[in-house]
């Protein structure tokens, strides 16, 4: 290969840009951030209703009776995340119910695994709420180059006051509304 030989994109670049590019555009068409901040929500919500700490030679215990209640609505956060991941179509079910259960963690599973989990689930519940795909770009709708702006600006185009739109009345005339002139 010389200097002067053409790239390909996708055949002659490195293997990780073009990953790196192909994780972008999976990225884009659908809620990964929510769906990350969702499954990152569940994880302590899960683990902290069954941790024992250790500080020293002091064990901290934090099992309470709703072991079970926080380790199902872990569960099903991770669950969640996940369906906004590769199942972007129900974002709207998945935000919704990813809210209630971050609600319902905060009697249940030690406030909400000490308002980590409660908070991330939250805004990710959000967040894939309020997502929406985007519209693919068109060749029409593509912006143009503009071109350089002439050096003097333009005038306004002069009226002399005579033409069939000075006085215009009716119904089909701008918008249906009368001009007062």
């Amino acid at each position: 290969m010389s200097a002067e030989t053409a790239v390909s994109q996708g055949r002659d670049e490195h293997y990780i840009r073009v990953l790196r590019r192909n994780f972008r555009t999976w990225r884009g068409q659908r809620p990964f951030w929510a769906g990350l901040l969702t499954l990152l929500g569940g994880i302590p919500i899960a683990y902290f209703p069954y941790a024992t700490f250790k500080i020293g030679h002091m064990n901290l215990a934090m099992q309470t009776t709703a072991g079970a209640g926080s380790l199902i609505i872990g569960v099903l956060l991770v669950t969640l995340g996940l369906t906004m991941w590769f199942q972007h179509i129900v974002r709207v079910f998945a935000g919704v119910a990813t809210i209630l259960l971050a609600l319902v963690s905060l009697p249940i599973a030690n406030l909400g695994g000490f308002i980590i989990g409660f908070v991330l689930s939250l805004t990710g519940g959000a967040l894939s709420l309020s997502w929406a795909p985007g519209r693919p770009v068109s060749a029409e709708e593509a912006p143009a180059v503009q071109q350089a702006a002439p050096a003097s600006p333009a005038v306004p185009e002069q009226r002399d006051g005579f033409g069939a739109d000075t006085h215009e009345t009716s119904i089909e005339g701008n918008g249906g509304r009368n001009s007062a002139g």
